[in-house]
Formats: structure tokens, sequence, C-alpha cells
């Protein structure tokens, strides 16, 4: 055998050898014709041996064994070109099979053998050793893949967030940057160059063009003008104006309006309330006296004469219902308390000596003809009892008797004393 060189790479190869050593190059096909060869003389060999003879058919007879066909090689056929029949023959068949394939097929005559090679069976038999081992020398064990662990995530699961925005940056207001002997904006206070006609930090114009005097307007006028109200900036959203917005707004205010009518209209009857809480009181005495009926020798002149040991009554027994007494003012007068003393006297002896009055109804009757009515419940108790009488322009008081304590058919109501109070004309110094 010759040596020979790789194609690809030019490395030196050794006789026989099939792959480049360098870089796994196939070198060539032809150094392989000696072990087809031979591993066709071998099998031609094997094919041209005699067959043995055919067993003579069975007579019947059971001393005569029948004698078994010997194995017959399988025959390969001779321009095979199969790299793996030459290097590795296919295994022989089992005598039982070959003789079971010859009784169900056909019988046929044998095949004349073939002229015999050159080639000894020893030559043949040391190139399939080597040709077997090189096959095994280019195997190479490998190991059964091994399962790989799963490598943990680079970035843990988590559950879907809600993206927080950022927080904007609020910049201190004052000036913070421009020339420093600059023109201040009128928006912010930074100083600016003269030559700049918007602010270098707000943007804004360097000189405002509303008027000076709609700056100074009063507090209602920028409340009620409806119409030249302020822009809003940019980003500042306006507040949305709904019907129901609107109807509530109105009704408010009408609701105000009103509030503020009925205070302006109570006002001076406030006013006026509270000056006669605080004023100094005084005695007044009436002009005239009427009654519908009187007692003998006690007649309605009695009750404000500030004498309180004479007394008026009906003249009538039982509790006098229906029977009056009747004051009168020549000019309008103003009352602001009312002292009542009831029986025929201030002592407490001397109240079983007739009927007390309970209830009475005073009618007021002032300056325009307009009458008003009260009503004062009085205590069964000796001496005068106070009353709030708070009355302007008065003109006329009756007192008229509704019901009395301790009435009976031998004893009239009486009155000791009624005496009327307004302001003191020190007051009004």
């Amino acid at each position: 055998m010759t040596t020979q060189n790789c194609a690809e790479c030019g490395t030196r190869a050794e006789p026989g050898q099939s792959f480049c050593d360098a870089c796994g190059a196939v070198l060539g096909w032809t150094d392989r014709a000696p072990a087809r060869t031979a591993a066709t003389a071998s099998q031609s060999s094997g094919a041209t041996s005699p067959a043995p003879a055919p067993a003579p058919a069975n007579t019947g007879t059971a001393d005569t064994p029948a004698t078994p066909a010997a194995p017959a090689a399988p025959a390969a056929p001779a321009d095979s070109d199969s790299e793996d029949t030459a290097e590795n023959p296919l295994p022989p068949v089992p005598a039982s099979a070959s003789a079971s394939a010859s009784d169900d097929t056909a019988p046929t005559e044998p095949v004349p053998a073939a002229a015999p090679e050159a080639t000894t069976p020893a030559t043949a038999s040391a190139a399939d050793d080597e040709m077997n081992a090189r096959a095994r020398s280019l195997l190479v064990p490998v190991a059964d893949p091994e399962a790989r662990p799963t490598p943990p995530p680079a970035v843990a699961p988590v559950l879907p967030g809600r993206p927080v925005a950022d927080r904007p940056q609020v910049r201190a207001p004052g000036p913070q940057q421009g020339d420093e002997n600059g023109v201040p904006c009128p928006w912010c206070s930074t100083p600016n160059r003269p030559d700049r006609h918007y602010c270098t930090r707000c943007a804004m114009p360097m000189t405002r063009t509303e008027d000076s005097s709609a700056r100074h307007r009063p507090w209602w006028r920028r409340v009620l003008d409806f119409r030249s109200r302020e822009t809003p900036w940019a980003g500042d959203r306006p507040r949305l104006r709904r019907t129901f917005d609107r109807i509530l707004t109105w009704v408010v205010a009408a609701a105000v309006l009103s509030l503020l009518i009925w205070v302006g209209v109570s006002t001076p009857g406030w006013v006026q309330a509270t000056r006669d809480h605080f004023a100094k009181r005084a005695p007044v005495a009436p002009d005239q006296f009427a009654a519908s009926r009187s007692y003998p020798g006690h007649k309605p002149d009695l009750l404000f004469d500030k004498v309180n040991n004479t007394w008026w009554g009906p003249g009538v027994t039982q509790s006098g219902e229906g029977q009056w007494v009747e004051a009168r003012f020549a000019e309008p007068t103003r009352l602001l308390d009312l002292i009542i003393t009831p029986g025929t006297s201030t002592r407490a002896d001397q109240l079983s000596q007739s009927a007390l009055p309970h209830r009475i109804k005073v009618t007021i009757t002032t300056k325009d003809g307009r009458t008003t009515t009260r009503d004062i419940t009085l205590d069964q108790s000796a001496g005068g009892q106070r009353r709030a009488f708070r009355v302007g322009e008065v003109t006329k008081v009756r007192f008229t008797l509704e019901s009395a304590y301790g009435a009976s058919a031998s004893k009239q109501v009486a009155i000791a004393e009624i005496e009327f109070f307004g302001r003191s004309s020190a007051n009004s110094s």
C-alpha cells in the first residue's frame, strides 16, 4: 500500500486510513477494494461448496431414522458495493430455518460452483479484522443525556400593579433666575432682562393688560360681574355647571334673599325690644275711666288712684264673667309693664272677703284703630302681680273678667289696683 495526503488540509495519512486525523475529511474509497474482493471470494467459496446429498424418502419404517440435511450457507451477491456487507458480514442462517425454507419451497437444481480465486482464506480474515478494528477505533462512547435542572427565573413573578405617576416637581416661589437688577415679572417677581417680553421662569408676559381700576373694584361688583371673570389657566379644569346645580343655586339664593328681607323688616322691632328691656320704668296714669257696672261706692277710678286699700267691684255675685273696666289715654302711650293687685287690699288676711280674679282678657286699641287681644292669668295670692305688657302707641286698654277664685253667691270679684308703667323720660336724655 502507498501513503496519501489529505486533500483538504494536506496531512499525511497512514496506509488503509479512511479519515483524516486532523480535519476528519474522507480520504478516499480506493483502498477498500482488497477487503471487498476478499469478502466476495469467501462468499463465493461458501456458495460453491458441494451440497449434501438429499435424504432418502421415508418409507414408513420405524427403525430407519431420518437424517437431517446439512445447513446451507446463504449466498451473497457478488456485485454488492455496500460498505456494511464488506466490513460486517451478515450472520449465518440457522440450519432449522434453512431446512424449513427448503421444505416449503419447490426443489431446485444445484448451481454449478464458480472457479476459485487466487485469494487465500487467511488473507481475507486478516483484512476483516483490520477493518473491524479501524471501525471500532472511530466509535466514540457517548453517555446518556442527563436532564438539566430548570434555571430559576431572573425576575420573580409579581401581580400586575397600578402604575404610579411621578410626583410633579414644585419650584419654590420667588425670584430664582435672571438678572439681579432686571425688571421684575409682574406675576412671579423674577428679575428679567429689559429686552425680554416674557418671563424666563413663568413664561408670562412682562406687562399686564388688565385695567388698574378693575383690580380695585368693590367686592360686590367682583361677585356680581359674571362676564369679566378671569379665564382659567392651562391645565385648570373649570367646574361643570349642571341643571340641578343651577336650580339649587337659585333656590339657595332665594332663601338667602328672603332671610335678609325678614331680618331687615324685623330689625326695628328687635332694636325697640332691646331698648325696652334695658329702659328704666316710670308709672303712667290714664286720663279717663269706664266700666260696664260698678258697686256703689267703688267706682272704676279707684283702680288707678295709686292707693291699694280701695277697690272696684262689678256689683254682681259669682265670677262676674263678662264685666269689664277700661282705661283711656289722651295721647298714644307706649306701655312696658303692668301690675294688678287682686282683692280688696294687699293684706293676706282679707283675701277671703271677696272673690279674686283668675283669667282676664285684655283688649288693646292703638292710635291707628287696630285692636289686639292678650290673656292674663293671675295667682291666688295677696299683693301686686307684675306682668310684661309691651305695646306701643296705645290709646285704650279694656280688662274683661272671665273667671275668678272663690266665687260664690255671697261674694263679688274685687280688684284693688291696676298700674301701668312706661319708659322713663330719663332714658332719652
